[in-house]
């Protein structure tokens, strides 16, 4: 039990750096402009995305990516509650 907490707050600290927080954050505004985009959805939108992750370290490419990921959801909830249609445009 002890070992498992020890390996949660070690998670959480290496999620919580300045630079992991920045690429979380700028995931989240790439992944909205993609998500509002007509019929490019979260999986393309990581597909088109996913070579600007090469040049960075595990940890923060997938933090970059899950961003990306959660902010396409969202823009495409978006632009369906600004045209008054169901499901993504």
């Amino acid at each position: 039990m002890e070992v498992s907490f020890q390996n949660l707050i070690l998670g959480f600290a290496t999620v919580l750096t300045p630079t992991n927080l920045l690429y979380a954050l700028l995931g989240c505004l790439i992944g909205t402009m993609v998500g509002v985009l007509p019929g490019v959805g979260p999986l393309a939108g990581i597909s088109m995305l996913l070579p600007t992750t090469f040049g960075l370290d595990a940890t923060s490419a997938i933090i970059l990516l899950a961003g990306i990921y959660y902010g396409a959801m969202y823009g495409g909830s978006t632009t369906s509650i600004l045209m008054r249609i169901p499901g993504e445009a």
